[in-house]
């Protein structure tokens, strides 16, 4: 049983190896942070890899500008859940169901309308700051047409939260963790897999 679980996971911890070590070596370049940018404005509403990825590999790079690269990851994933905003609001028919269909989120979709309207605050919140996919809220948020300006608020809060938190850990911690990432690259491989598997049960979770 164990060999066959060994086996299973071959192929996408040589994946994962293989995305950290370019992500690392062009984490040093001087598109990275434009790269960032980008990462985290997609990612807010249809792109699956999280900005945490580049992000914590340009903090391990160069640990002195975690300030400027965990801002850019913040103000890159709120203008982000603008585009998921509108595509909610105005394109959900088209796009937005696409990209509901492509996460197999259609259940979620029908019952974040009622908890919108218990705190919608709470919702987005939670999803910005935590492993629940992001882009199923901000477009949600639009198709529910919930405050343009709660949903900004929420998006700062949960999104500065959450990347200042991991560029001040890797700051003051950053040798410390790369090297443990190198000693034990394989379990930490499994732990990101089953954090982003995870994210998307605990949305399911989160809405009963």
């Amino acid at each position: 049983m164990k060999k066959d679980i060994s086996y299973a996971l071959k192929a996408p911890l040589r994946w994962i190896r293989s995305l950290y070590d370019w992500t690392l070596h062009w984490a040093r370049t001087k598109q990275a942070p434009y790269a960032l940018f980008l990462i985290a404005f997609i990612e807010s509403s249809f792109f699956p890899i999280p900005p945490d990825v580049l992000l914590i590999a340009m903090v391990v790079a160069n640990r002195k500008s975690w300030i400027r690269n965990a801002a850019i990851c913040t103000l890159g994933s709120v203008l982000g859940a603008l585009l998921g905003y509108f595509i909610g609001w105005s394109l959900f028919e088209t796009v937005g169901k696409l990209i509901v269909q492509t996460y197999n989120l259609e259940a979620v979709v029908k019952m974040l309308g009622e908890k919108y309207a218990q705190n919608a605050f709470l919702v987005v919140f939670t999803a910005a700051f935590t492993p629940i996919p992001y882009k199923a809220i901000t477009i949600t948020a639009g198709l529910f047409k919930i405050s343009l300006a709660t949903l900004v608020a929420a998006s700062v809060v949960g999104r500065a939260g959450r990347f200042f938190l991991v560029a001040a850990a890797l700051r003051v911690f950053g040798k410390k963790i790369s090297d443990s990432i190198e000693k034990y690259f394989d379990i930490f491989s499994i732990a990101f897999l089953l954090l982003a598997v995870g994210g998307f049960l605990a949305l399911k979770y989160f809405i009963k």
